[in-house]
């Protein structure tokens, strides 16, 4: 008995490798290599540049599959993400500050969700521009959202109603297709 206990503690331990976390990396062709090095020039020093797991990108219907990657920095090399903001003279009533997270009307800060305030941001960074359903989900909410156009109908009725009775028609219906806003 003695001697297992030995022979236990003497033999190496080796990492337990679950079978879900097996297929997560794959290999990747020789010309998708030389892809990725000319996207891997402009990642700041310190990232990481790893395959997307599948599970997590979008699958459309008659195509292959997806292959997506995930670009990881360290915390202290973050800098706030921007929010593009619309050309000076178009941006009419709503004024974005990505820094702070803040959307003005008027002078008057908006009690804005993330969500709202993401697609707020993304409307008036695109004045003028019609934006279907789905690319307001797959741009404000990203590929891995399971929902549908209704969650964006949602989420501009409640920015509408935030926006004021005054302000309410900067984001406009396209009926059949999705919403613009105009200045």
């Amino acid at each position: 008995m003695a001697h297992t206990q030995a022979a236990a503690t003497l033999t190496p331990l080796r990492p337990r490798v679950d079978r879900a976390d097996r297929h997560r990396l794959r290999a990747v062709d020789p010309d998708e290599v030389a892809g990725l090095a000319q996207v891997a020039d402009f990642l700041p020093p310190g990232a990481t540049l790893l395959p997307a797991p599948q599970h997590a990108l979008p699958t459309l219907p008659g195509r292959p599959p997806m292959v997506g990657y995930l670009v990881l920095l360290p915390a202290d090399q973050q800098p706030p993400a921007p929010v593009a903001a619309a050309p000076a003279g178009e941006q009419g009533p709503v004024a974005i500050d990505g820094v702070q997270r803040v959307a003005v009307v008027d002078g008057r800060a908006l009690d804005l969700t993330y969500l709202e305030f993401e697609l707020l941001a993304h409307l008036v960074a695109h004045p003028h521009r019609v934006h279907t359903r789905d690319q307001l989900v797959t741009t404000v909410w990203g590929y891995g959202h399971v929902g549908d156009g209704r969650t964006v109908d949602v989420h501009v009725a409640r920015l509408r109603r935030k926006l004021g009775a005054e302000h309410r028609h900067t984001i406009q219906t396209v009926r059949r297709v999705g919403y613009k806003y105009t200045p």
